[in-house]
């Protein structure tokens, strides 16, 4: 762990921990408000920005807000909400093999339909609020991390990238899985940076539920046990029995579609019919970068590959500036998995948003700044971000 680290561990911690135990019950209600609330105030700033542009973005007549906000993706994950997932393989008239909903992890669907059963809301509406608790869920999550790791100023600045700047930031607030895994996988790191290592193990198990690039936050887990062990030069069961359980949740929901379709690599052969999805080591993209790069053909192309030029040059960045291992780990196997498959390129920020790594260079430079400076910046981040992700479920016809 690098010396910065360890300085923002003790600023965390703070330089008493014997006088944290004896403070009385209103500062520790007062630490958890500041806690709290940069988180609170980031979301609702971003959530208004991006919600006031989507509704200037869509046509008149046009579908409604929430028809937006439950779209392409979203409408699998509230069908498996609503009827629970099929009993096997799905073919279109010709007898070919389709994709169907077993592709899609079950946690958050079952949460939609809890959120359902408790508020009475209909499930499209359930959606939209499980996402968005999830949201706060994670931002509140990544700003203790982040604090942890670089200083709080540092910490509200990613926050504000990550909710409002980045590209297809939008997905947070929709019915997809993105903002519950980045809660999740956020929430494990901080556990492991704590040595909480059943809390994490926990974690790591749930985003294995979520979405299957739990690979990231797995690995990441056994890069933060492999240092703890290093560290202490002795053998303890909690590390190891947190990795154990963190592996399992990807596993399973593998073996109960093997189970419930009758064939072991059923999972794989869903995901290939309906989505295409193959490791191809990035052949795929770099076909792409080097034809856009080209031809110059198309703003959504062209903004694609350079954003995700950008995003891959950040996160080199971050490893030469000396991060923690498991959070450098987490966030680069998450675009390794992205970049390397060959899914529709106007996915690919999509899938990248909960990666956290790109962030780090960017936040510490404009936390770095003045600050007239970095809230300038961050409004105009912001207003970019949010215009990107409106055009993309507005003007762009293709699924996100």
């Amino acid at each position: 762990m690098t010396s910065s680290t360890t300085e923002a561990d003790a600023a965390a911690a703070g330089d008493a921990p014997a006088a944290q135990h004896a403070a009385p019950p209103r500062s520790r209600t007062r630490r958890v408000a500041l806690l709290v609330w940069p988180a609170l105030a980031v979301y609702a700033a971003s959530t208004a920005a991006h919600l006031l542009l989507l509704s200037a973005m869509i046509p008149a007549g046009g579908p409604s807000l929430r028809n937006r906000l439950t779209t392409w993706d979203g409408g699998f994950y509230l069908d498996i909400a609503t009827h629970g997932y099929p009993h096997g393989f799905s073919y279109d008239p010709s007898g070919k093999l389709t994709g169907n909903t077993l592709a899609f992890f079950p946690l958050y669907p079952m949460l939609v339909r809890a959120v359902h059963e408790v508020t009475r809301l209909d499930i499209p509406m359930a959606g939209i609020v499980t996402a968005n608790l999830a949201l706060i869920a994670a931002l509140i999550v990544v700003l203790q991390l982040f604090t942890r790791l670089y200083g709080r100023r540092t910490a509200v600045v990613a926050i504000v990238l990550l909710a409002g700047a980045q590209p297809m930031a939008l997905v947070f607030l929709m019915s997809y899985s993105e903002s519950l895994f980045l809660a999740l996988a956020a929430g494990m790191l901080l556990a492991a940076h704590r040595r909480a290592w059943l809390t994490a193990g926990l974690l790591a198990l749930l985003v294995g539920l979520t979405r299957p690039a739990a690979v990231a936050a797995v690995v990441a887990l056994g890069v933060a046990v492999l240092l703890h062990l290093v560290r202490e030069r002795r053998i303890s069961w909690r590390p190891l029995a947190a990795l154990v359980l963190g592996c399992a949740g990807t596993p399973l929901y593998l073996l109960w579609v093997a189970l419930r379709v009758g064939r072991v690599d059923a999972w794989f052969q869903i995901q290939g019919a309906g989505w295409g999805t193959q490791w191809d080591n990035g052949r795929a993209i770099w076909d792409f970068l080097v034809q856009t790069l080209a031809t110059g053909d198309g703003w959504v192309p062209v903004s694609t590959a350079v954003l995700l030029i950008a995003l891959v040059c950040a996160t080199l960045v971050t490893w030469q500036r000396g991060s923690w291992p498991p959070l450098v780990v987490y966030g680069t196997s998450i675009v390794v998995l992205t970049l390397c498959q060959s899914n529709y390129y106007h996915s690919k920020l999509r899938l990248l948003l909960p990666a956290l790594v790109f962030l780090v260079p960017l936040a510490r430079s404009i936390a770095r700044t003045r600050s007239r400076t970095a809230v300038l910046t961050l409004a105009a981040a912001t207003v970019f971000g949010c215009w990107y992700g409106a055009y993309m479920i507005t003007v762009w016809s293709y699924a996100i």
